[in-house]
C-alpha cells in the first residue's frame, strides 16, 4: 500500500543513547504506533566532554515516529516532556511533512481517514 493523499508527518527526536526508551514510552502513551531508533554520534555545544585530555563525542540515538497530522502536537509534546527536552544537553526534536507513505499495511486501519 503507497498513500499519496493523506497526510504524515515525521518527528526526529535525537538523545543521548540510553535515553531513546523514554521517547518511545512517551510517543506510545500518546497514540503513536511505535518508533525506529538508530544510532549517531553527536557534536553539539553540550556535547564534548574531556577524559584524560581526549575529547569524547557522545554517542546519540534517533528516533523516527511516523504520526498522522493532527496528533502530532499531542505526541511531540509527551516526547519533550517525557524525555525533558526542555532541558539543555537533553536532546532535540522537529517535524518534517511526509507526503507519501509506502509499506504501512499492517497499521493501515490507524491510517484510514
Amino acid at each position: 500500500m503507497e498513500t499519496k493523499n493523506k497526510q504524515f508527518e515525521l518527528i526526529i527526536t535525537v538523545v543521548n543513547k540510553g535515553f531513546s526508551g523514554e521517547v518511545i514510552d512517551a510517543s506510545r502513551k500518546a497514540g503513536a504506533e511505535g518508533g525506529t531508533i538508530m544510532h549517531g554520534r553527536g557534536t553539539g555545544i553540550h556535547e564534548k566532554a574531556k577524559f584524560f585530555g581526549i575529547t569524547i563525542e557522545p554517542e546519540k540515538e534517533i528516533i523516527f515516529t511516523l504520526v498522522k497530522k493532527g496528533s502530532t502536537d499531542t505526541i511531540l509534546d509527551a516526547i519533550v516532556e517525557g524525555a525533558n527536552l526542555n532541558k539543555p544537553g537533553k536532546g532535540i526534536a522537529f517535524v518534517v511533512d511526509v507526503p507519501r507513505v509506502a509499506g504501512i499495511t499492517h497499521i493501515e486501519d490507524l491510517f484510514k481517514d
